[in-house]
């Protein structure tokens, strides 16, 4: 159990359009007039068995529609965690990157996002990790504080420059 009223279970790799469309949420509400379908193709070339991914259901929807395999169902999730690898440059360590955290938006505030990055944590933990990363957008305000509130600090900046076309 997750959190008292919700449940956490593994995801699959039959679960890849509905990853993009919780991929596609996150992005929309920071980005609202952007179209995401090539996050698609980020699925598909990133999601394997080496990243694992996580949903989180209401408890007690869960508890109504599950039936025995072959015959099981889920709930449509409220969340998810999807986790993978990456290199520190300086030390050539792998370790754990968080790629998405998202919690629907009438479910936030409730300890879910807290819950799920501890889950990655101890995720990490014991597979031998000794660090764990993410990326968040600066203007995605909640998300810094919940990443620093669990202790998260900024160790590089990812800076961008927008290039123009020549003009000729």
């Amino acid at each position: 159990m997750l959190l008292p009223g919700y449940t956490l279970r593994t995801g699959s790799g039959l679960d890849r359009a509905l990853l993009v469309k919780f991929m596609q949420r996150t992005y929309q509400e920071l980005y609202p007039e952007q179209d995401f379908s090539h996050l698609a193709l980020t699925v598909e070339q990133y999601f394997s068995n080496k990243t694992p991914l996580w949903w989180v259901d209401l408890k007690d929807e869960a508890d109504s529609t599950f039936y025995p395999p072959p015959f099981t169902r889920h709930p449509s999730p409220v969340g998810c965690l999807w986790v993978g690898n990456a290199i520190d440059q300086p030390s050539g360590d792998r370790h754990a990157h968080i790629f998405l955290v998202y919690v629907a938006p009438e479910h936030r505030r409730r300890g879910i996002g807290e819950a799920l990055v501890s889950h990655a944590e101890a995720w990490a933990k014991e597979r031998g990790d000794h660090q764990i990363a993410l990326q968040v957008f600066v203007q995605n305000q909640p998300a810094l504080n919940l990443y620093q509130k669990l202790g998260y600090q900024t160790q590089s900046l990812w800076m961008l420059k927008l290039l123009q076309p020549n003009q000729e």
